[in-house]
């Protein structure tokens, strides 16, 4: 039961965690990976501080331990000379006391000595581990500083994927429908093209109406009108019809119908009724 539940806990850790990179903003994501970088590589050169300081503690001491050696060698070598002098001299217990004291030096001088080469010893490895600490320190700085130049790269694609990200939305909106309540930019085009289509073929037909047609009609009735008018001065003036209004005469006969053919004979009794008044 306990290992189910471990399972389930680590199931709803990494869907958890899964939603919330989902939803996380990669800037802030980004600016956190640089961040950790950074202080990563300060805790490094701590890290490298504190082995390169171990390194020059390492190598005062054996500069101090190589310093007391040679003086406790020359104080060991003196009590020899000063204790052999006392005994040539033939004062035993001056040479007794020197000898005890060279023999004091020489303990203190194979001491010293096997000082020395553990120091000896811990310097070199220090000094390797402090190069090692210089170059770990010295490569992450570099990748650190390839980090920073490819976070304002990464930025920058960010921006710019963020605008294509816009850009598509926005074509898509024109091409799909969005929603019931928000017509597509195909769907107004086609609206505004019918409704053009449409004024336009009422605009046709407005030139085509009777209003235009009797207009027409009446300006033809005027015109025909006017030439039978004209024909009746000229018949009563005793006068043969013009060339121009025969010409037009005949094509308004056929135009105006029964009143145009009725209004041409009349030219000929008009002479007939002038000559018969004096007879009268």
């Amino acid at each position: 039961m306990i290992k189910f539940f471990k399972r389930l806990w680590r199931y709803l850790g990494a869907g958890a965690n899964q939603k919330f990179n989902e939803k996380a903003d990669p800037k802030i994501q980004l600016e956190q990976a640089i961040t950790e970088a950074q202080d990563q590589h300060r805790r490094l050169r701590e890290q490298a501080a504190n082995v390169i300081a171990q390194q020059k503690q390492a190598e005062m001491r054996l500069e101090r331990s190589m310093a007391e050696l040679e003086q406790v060698n020359r104080n060991a070598r003196q009590a020899v000379l000063m204790a052999d002098e006392a005994a040539k001299k033939g004062d035993a217990a001056k040479s007794a006391d020197y000898a005890r004291t060279a023999e004091s030096f020489a303990t203190r001088l194979v001491q010293l000595e096997k000082d020395v080469e553990d120091l000896k010893a811990m310097v070199l490895q220090t000094t390797q581990a402090a190069e090692q600490a210089k170059s770990a320190v010295s490569q992450n700085g570099m990748l650190l500083q390839r980090k920073l130049a490819e976070r304002q790269k990464l930025l920058s694609q960010l921006e710019q994927a963020k605008m294509q990200e816009t850009m598509n939305t926005a074509m898509a909106q024109l091409s799909e429908t969005v929603g019931q309540d928000v017509p597509t930019f195909n769907e107004v085009r086609d609206k505004i093209e019918q409704r053009y289509a449409k004024a336009k073929g009422m605009g046709e037909l407005q030139g085509e109406s009777v209003e235009s047609r009797m207009l027409e009609v009446e300006q033809a009735a005027q015109n025909t009108e006017a030439q039978v008018r004209l024909s009746q001065i000229r018949a009563q003036l005793g006068l043969e019809p013009a060339v121009e209004e025969l010409g037009s005469t005949v094509p308004g006969t056929a135009t105006s119908g029964d009143g145009a053919a009725a209004a041409s004979p009349s030219p000929s009794p008009a002479p007939a009724e002038g000559t018969a008044q004096p007879g009268v």
